[in-house]
C-alpha cells in the first residue's frame, strides 16, 4: 500500500516542504516470526530518498507489467472456448523472424466448429505457420489446403480442460521466470550503489524489492487458481 508524507527532517532537524512522496512498506524477519494473528511491525521506506540508488517506482511497474501479460494471455490464449482471437498472438518463425500469425495470415471463424487462417499473402510462411498452430499448446491439429489452414476446434472434453489447466500452469511459470528476471536485474543494479550508501540502506531496500517480488507471485498463482477453476467447471 502506497501512503505519502509531506515533509521530512534536514541534517539541522528543522522540518522541510518537500512534494508528496510514496512510501512502501514491508514487514521486517522479526515481525514475520511473531506468528498469525498478531499485528506486525512495518518499515517506512521512503522511495523519493533512494530514487538516486534506484526508482522503485519503475521496479513496480515491470512486476506489475509481467502480471498483466499473464491476464492477457489467459484472455486470448486460455479458453474453453477456442476463438479466431486465441490464435492471433501464436509465434511464426519465418525468414524474417518471429511474426503474430494475424500479421501474416488472415484468421476468420468458418463455423463454430472451424478457423480458417488465409495464408494467400504470405504462402511462404504456410508451413511455418502450420507448426506454430500445431506447437502452441492449445491442442490444435490444423490442416491444409494450398495456402488455407483449416483449423478444427477442440471439443470440450475432461481431457481438453486439463490440458488447459497446464497451459495456464506453464504460462504463469513463465511469468515467474520474468519477474525473476525483474527483481535480479534490480538487486544487480542496487549492488552497483554499495560504495554509494550505507549497508543498512541496501539491506532495507533489498527487503522491499523482495516483497514487492512475493507479493506479485501471490498475485500470480491467486489468477492461476481462479483460472484453473473456471476451466475445470
Amino acid at each position: 500500500m502506497l501512503k505519502t508524507v509531506s515533509g521530512r527532517q534536514n541534517d539541522r532537524g528543522q522540518s522541510m516542504a518537500s512534494p508528496a512522496v510514496p512510501i512502501r512498506h514491508f514487514a521486517t524477519k522479526k515481525a514475520k516470526a511473531k506468528g498469525k494473528g498478531q499485528l506486525q511491525t512495518r518499515v517506512n521506506l521512503n522511495a523519493a530518498l533512494v530514487e538516486d540508488i534506484i526508482s522503485l517506482e519503475e521496479v513496480d511497474e515491470e512486476m506489475k507489467s509481467v502480471m498483466e501479460v499473464l491476464k492477457d494471455n489467459f484472455n486470448k490464449t486460455v479458453n474453453i472456448r477456442t476463438s479466431p482471437g486465441s490464435l492471433d498472438h501464436i509465434t511464426v518463425v519465418t525468414a524474417d523472424g518471429k511474426l503474430a500469425l494475424n500479421q501474416i495470415g488472415q484468421i476468420s471463424m468458418k463455423s463454430p466448429q472451424l478457423i480458417l487462417v488465409n495464408m494467400a499473402s504470405f504462402p511462404e510462411c504456410t508451413a511455418a505457420a502450420i507448426k506454430a498452430i500445431r506447437e502452441s499448446g492449445m491442442n490444435l491439429n490444423p490442416e491444409v489446403e494450398g495456402t488455407l489452414i483449416r483449423v478444427p476446434i477442440p471439443k470440450v472434453t475432461r481431457e481438453h480442460r486439463e490440458m488447459l489447466v497446464k497451459l495456464a500452469k506453464q504460462n504463469t511459470n513463465k511469468a515467474k521466470d520474468s519477474l525473476r528476471k525483474v527483481r535480479t536485474n534490480a538487486m544487480n543494479k542496487l549492488k552497483k550503489s554499495k560504495d554509494k550508501v550505507s549497508e543498512d540502506t541496501i539491506r532495507l531496500i533489498e527487503k522491499q524489492i523482495s516483497q514487492m517480488a512475493d507479493d506479485t507471485v501471490a498475485e500470480l498463482d491467486r489468477h492461476l487458481a481462479v483460472k484453473t477453476k473456471e476451466l475445470l467447471g
